[in-house]
């Protein structure tokens, strides 16, 4: 028997285990068994071994709530949360999650937690926000501890405070929260209420630029792009600037376009510069529109063209960039002024 052979029949010997439990499951839920109801609710939901069917498991966590099985309550008020099998509806979902909630179950709670923060389907309360993210950090629920360090630093129902949010960041980082590891990083390179330090923020954002983690590569490349924390190195900043531009993120191909229009770590190369600036732009990132801009308004690499670099310096005043601004009115300016004289 060949090696595909084996693993041809080893498959089958699984399938058919996932369909005998599966046929399983299906007689006790259909015998009214609250946990094989929830099971079955989950099989369809996560679509394993069946069809991901969300009506059908939407059906079955129904069953298995009104039998008071508070996994359940928890999962009808996901999906009312996020319409699957049903229609979206806040107040519904805020009801299930509460139902779980007072249940203690800590996914419910920081759910919970997260709708009266935002006022969906509640009334907005931040202190209520933080009740419930508290009970279910005591359960060491990571995304919960992660959204009471947000609190802190975003200053939402309590002072703002960026080294509490740091503490209960690291909480969260240590149970494997990514953002956590990428605001602690911020905080430090930010230095805003907590002491600046690059050789902290370093340290987070390389944990989580290793693993691919695009912000984080794109912090560290410009953190080796200004040498902060670190020697000044643009080929090290090009290498992290790369490594987020797979990812299709436009901050780092428009930092890569800069990199190649102004010489830092490879040669000056204003077609590669209008590429990576045009691929940003298609996403509409406000400094490759403005930097498109200043190219067309230079000619660098590019025909001047007073009008393009007008058009795309209003692309990106719209959006916020202040360079874009002050270049549009110098131009807008002297068309004025061009125009006045050929009158």
């Amino acid at each position: 028997m060949t090696r595909i052979e084996e693993l041809v029949l080893q498959r089958q010997a699984i399938d058919a285990e996932i369909e005998a439990e599966y046929k399983k499951e299906g007689e006790a839920a259909a015998r009214g068994e609250a946990e094989a109801q929830f099971n079955l609710g989950l099989i369809y939901y996560k679509g394993q071994g069946v069809p991901q069917n969300y009506a059908q498991a939407f059906a079955a966590f129904t069953l298995a709530s009104a039998q008071g099985k508070t996994e359940a309550h928890f999962y009808l008020g996901l999906m009312y949360e996020r319409g699957q099998g049903t229609a979206k509806d806040y107040a519904k979902a805020a009801y299930w999650l509460e139902f779980a909630a007072n249940e203690g179950n800590a996914e419910a709670l920081n759910r919970l937690g997260e709708m009266l923060e935002n006022g969906l389907g509640v009334k907005q309360d931040f202190q209520a926000a933080m009740r419930c993210y508290k009970l279910s950090a005591e359960k060491k629920h990571p995304a919960a501890e992660f959204n009471i360090g947000l609190m802190y630093e975003l200053h939402r129902g309590v002072e703002q405070d960026d080294m509490e949010a740091i503490c209960w960041y690291k909480l969260a980082a240590n149970l494997g929260h990514v953002e956590a590891h990428y605001r602690i990083g911020h905080l430090y390179l930010m230095g805003v209420s907590v002491k600046q330090d690059f050789n902290d923020a370093m340290h987070w954002f390389q944990l989580l630029a290793l693993k691919g983690h695009t912000n984080s590569q794109i912090r560290l490349g410009e953190m080796y792009d200004k040498g902060q924390g670190t020697e000044q190195n643009y080929a090290e900043a090009m290498k992290w600037y790369k490594l987020a531009s797979k990812h299709r993120n436009a901050e780092a191909q428009s930092k890569l376009g800069f990199m190649y229009g102004n010489a830092h770590g490879v040669p000056l190369n204003f077609p590669e510069s209008l590429r990576w600036y045009l691929l940003a732009a298609e996403q509409e990132f406000p400094a490759a529109l403005s930097n498109l801009g200043f190219m067309y308004d230079h000619g660098q690499g590019v025909p001047m063209d007073s009008q393009k670099a007008l058009n795309y310096y209003h692309k990106a005043a719209r959006k916020g960039d202040e360079n874009a601004k002050k270049n549009r009115d110098i131009i807008e300016t002297r068309i004025a002024k061009q125009q006045s004289k050929n009158q």
